[in-house]
């Protein structure tokens, strides 16, 4: 059964009325072909107007969707051969973070991401994307692997942030991401990430301090989520909305920016309604985006990251 967000009741009651229809047909009743295709016509156009206009928290509802394909969606669809590696060789394995290795396109490479799961039981076993300090020791430990063997790294990221619990800070929570990032960023090899649905705070920089930073065209990326950000600043969770509009957290905000390198457009009404297709596009993106970074030599692509990011500063300073 589809999960229709809030802003999508009016889709939601035209899209009962068509699947009504078609069960009267299929029950061997009247002919109602032409009728069916009207409302189709016009559901298309409903989902297509609504789609077009979305705020900034109806974004962040989309890269939310529980039917919106995860992290492992990706791997399994575009990395042949994949095999999983565990652990951060010091304390456990955090099943948040997903990584290993495989073939992209023929060609091998090391891959990581944050999952969330896809029912409750899975999600309870993710622990809902959200990384304790083991997620990104296991991060930053097949990053280095992966320069060690000259293999290009690929992430996909989707996550809340970091999980927030006491016995993760304890653990060294933001020594933990801030390693994650350096070994991004010291990374001798291509780089290149996509934001998949949510991006949140460190949790999921330590992830995307990449070469190439690709995001679908309905996911956020952001340095607080705006339930966060709105009971901080006016202390009432119900702000979120007008916390979305401010964070700037949507990929064309990004773009516009310039904190980000592409957007990767989304089937018609979100990649939940076709995972298919947004899986392909991704990674039609991630090669085009991965091919000229292979020229380069480690020297040239370190220097490169590291100016990329410092422009960023610069120019959020001006």
């Amino acid at each position: 059964m589809r999960h229709f967000l809030d802003f999508e009741k009016p889709l939601a009651e035209l899209e009962g009325k068509i699947e009504e229809l078609r069960r009267t047909t299929d029950a061997g009743g009247i002919d109602v072909a032409e009728e069916v295709g009207r409302l189709s016509d016009k559901a298309e156009k409903l989902l297509s107007a609504t789609y077009a206009k979305l705020t900034p928290w109806q974004k962040t509802q989309v890269a939310r969707h529980p039917d919106r394909p995860k992290c492992l969606d990706y791997v399994h669809a575009l990395i042949e051969g994949f095999t999983p590696l565990a652990g951060d060789r010091a304390f456990a394995d955090d099943a948040a973070v997903v990584g290993g290795m495989g073939r992209f396109r023929g060609r091998a490479v090391m891959v990581l991401g944050t999952e969330k799961g896809a029912d409750t039981e899975s999600r309870v076993r993710h622990n809902f994307g959200m990384a304790r300090p083991e997620g990104y020791r296991k991060a930053r430990r097949l990053m280095e692997l992966a320069g060690r063997f000259g293999l290009p790294v690929l992430s996909f990221v989707d996550t809340a942030g970091a999980f927030p619990g006491i016995e993760a800070e304890a653990r060294g929570q933001a020594e933990a991401i801030a390693r994650s990032i350096e070994a991004c960023l010291d990374a001798p090899v291509p780089v290149v990430s996509t934001i998949i649905g949510e991006g949140g705070s460190g949790g999921a920089i330590a992830l995307a301090a990449a070469d190439r930073v690709l995001m679908l065209e309905h996911s956020i990326y952001s340095v607080i989520s705006p339930e966060g950000c709105a009971s901080i600043l006016w202390r009432d969770a119900a702000q979120a909305s007008t916390a979305a509009d401010a964070l700037k957290l949507t990929a064309q905000d990004l773009s516009r920016l310039a904190l980000i390198d592409a957007v990767v457009a989304e089937p018609l009404g979100g990649a939940h309604r076709n995972a298919a297709a947004a899986i392909g596009a991704v990674g039609d993106k991630v090669a085009e985006c991965l091919e000229p970074l292979l020229a380069l030599d480690s020297g040239t692509l370190k220097a490169r990251r590291r100016e990329k990011f410092l422009e960023m500063g610069r120019h959020g300073v001006a």
